[in-house]
C-alpha cells in the first residue's frame, strides 16, 4: 500500500529535510503544498485542493501562526495532520497563551492533539487526527530526564539543570541579525533565558515542577545538532549501574534510542542526519552528582525524522521505514 502525503513549508529547513527523508520512503509519495503564493506544479494548502489531490496526511512545517489557521482547514478535508510547529503542543489554553502569547482560535484542538513523542505516546498516535510534533530541545530533554523522574532517582528539591546547545538551523531559515553568518561564526550565545517556549513541554512530559527545572538554550556556530548536558543530584545512595539500568529498562525496545557504554557520552557526530537520540550517563557516587548527556539532530529526531516516525505509526507502517 502507498500513501500520498503533503508537505507545507517545504522551503524551510524542516520541510526540506522531510522531503529528503520521504524521497527514499518506499510507501510514500510526497506532494508539495504552498501555504502562501502557489507555485507551478504545487498544490495550495486548502481543504478543497488537498481533498482533490487525494492526500491522506499533511505535514505542516510552517510557523506557529500559520499552523493555527491551516490545521482546522486540513482536518476539515479529512486528512491526518502532523504539525511541526508549536501551535498544538501544550494541552491547555492558559499554557499556550503564557508561552506563545495571543489567543488560540481552536482551544479544543489543544486537548485533542496527540503529543508525538513515540517513546512516551506510541499508543495514542495511530488513532489521532492531529499529531503535535514535539520541539527539538524538549525531545532531547524529556528522553534524558523522564527515566530519572519515573524511577525516583533525582532529588527534585535540589533541581535539575538542562544546559542545551543547538545548531543555527534550529532558528529557521528566515534571515535575522542573530542568525546571520557574521553574528554566528566564531561566536557562542545564550537566548530566551527563563522564557524559552520549549520549557513547558519538558514540565508537561517529564512531570517536573517549573521551580525545580532550569533550562538554558545556546546557539552553536554550526548548521545542525543539539547536545544537552543535564545535571542532577541523586535522591538516595545510588550507583551509576543502577541509573543505567533505569535507562535500559525504559528504552531497551526503542529503535531510535541508543544508550552509550559506561564511561562514554555522545557527541553531535554520533547523531548527525539520523533519527537517533543518544544518551550517556555519568555519576559520582561519593557526592551524589549525576550528569546525563543527550544528543539529537535537531532536523532529524528534533523535527522531520520524528515527524516521519509519527507518520509511520499513523499509517500502521514499520516505525523505522525510511529512517534507517
Amino acid at each position: 500500500m502507498s500513501f500520498r502525503v503533503g508537505i507545507a513549508g517545504h522551503r524551510g529547513y524542516s520541510g526540506a529535510e522531510l522531503l529528503r527523508i520521504l524521497s527514499r520512503h518506499r510507501q510514500i509519495t510526497p506532494v508539495l503544498l504552498d501555504h502562501r503564493d502557489p507555485q507551478p506544479g504545487h498544490i495550495p494548502s486548502s481543504a478543497a485542493a488537498v481533498g482533490e489531490a487525494g492526500l491522506q496526511l499533511v505535514f505542516l512545517a510552517v510557523p506557529t501562526e500559520a499552523a493555527l489557521g491551516l490545521v482546522p482547514e486540513m482536518l476539515a478535508a479529512g486528512v491526518k495532520v502532523i504539525d511541526l510547529s508549536g501551535a498544538h503542543r501544550l494541552k491547555t489554553l492558559e499554557a499556550h497563551e503564557r508561552w506563545y502569547g495571543g489567543t488560540h482560535p481552536h482551544p479544543e484542538l489543544l486537548a485533542e492533539a496527540a503529543y508525538g513523542l513515540p517513546e512516551f505516546h506510541r499508543h495514542q498516535i495511530p488513532d489521532a487526527r492531529l499529531i503535535a510534533n514535539p520541539g527539538c530541545y524538549p525531545t532531547a530533554a524529556n528522553l534524558a530526564i523522564k527515566p530519572l523522574i519515573d524511577h525516583g532517582l533525582a532529588d527534585l528539591h535540589a533541581g535539575i539543570v538542562c544546559d542545551a546547545k543547538s545548531g543555527v538551523s534550529g532558528a529557521g531559515n528566515k534571515p535575522t541579525p542573530k542568525n546571520s553568518f557574521c553574528e554566528v561564526t566564531e561566536n557562542f550565545s545564550a537566548y530566551a533565558i527563563l522564557e524559552h517556549r520549549h520549557v513547558p513541554e519538558v514540565l508537561m512530559e517529564s512531570r517536573v515542577a517549573e521551580r525545580d527545572f532550569s533550562f538554558s538554550a545556546q546557539l552553536l556556530p554550526i548548521a545542525r545538532g543539539i547536545l544537552e548536558t543535564i545535571y542532577f543530584r541523586a535522591s538516595r545512595e545510588l550507583t551509576e549501574t543502577e541509573i543505567r539500568d533505569a535507562y535500559t529498562r525504559a528504552y531497551q525496545d526503542e529503535p531510535f534510542i541508543r544508550l552509550h557504554a559506561p564511561g562514554s557520552v555522545p557527541d553531535l557526530h554520533d547523531v548527525a542526519r539520523t533519527n537517533f537520540c543518544d544518551i550517556g550517563v555519568r555519576f559520582d557516587r561519593g557526592t551524589g552528582r549525576g550528569v546525563i548527556v543527550s544528543a539529537i539532530d535537531n532536523l532529524g529526531k528534533g523535527a522531520a525524522g520524528q515527524a516521519v516516525q509519527n507518520m509511520n505509526l499513523a499509517f500502521g507502517l514499520p516505525e523505522t521505514e525510511g529512517l534507517l
